[in-house]
């Protein structure tokens, strides 16, 4: 099973979560950014149904795959904030 992290951060004059180097939307409170990640990693773990997905990779190159509704990463949440006790 594979493993995902979301981590709590300041950005665009608020907080977001953040999962790679993508950030989701930007939230007015260190709380209500947290509170949407607890619940996105939480439905990380909902098996979903079997896709066929459809893309083109980095070098232009189509590829087909099955995504099984069973293979459900594991999901953390870490705050990065310098305290992580803030309310708001």
């Amino acid at each position: 099973m594979s493993k995902i992290t979301y981590r709590i951060v300041e950005h665009d004059g608020g907080w977001a979560y953040k999962l790679g180097d993508v950030f989701s939307e930007t939230f007015p409170t260190h709380d209500l950014a947290a509170r949407a990640a607890r619940a996105v990693a939480a439905e990380q773990s909902v098996p979903g149904e079997v896709a066929y997905i459809l893309y083109q990779d980095a070098s232009g190159e189509w590829r087909e795959e099955v995504a099984r509704g069973d293979d459900r990463p594991s999901a953390d949440v870490v705050d990065t904030s310098a305290d992580p006790f803030r309310n708001g």
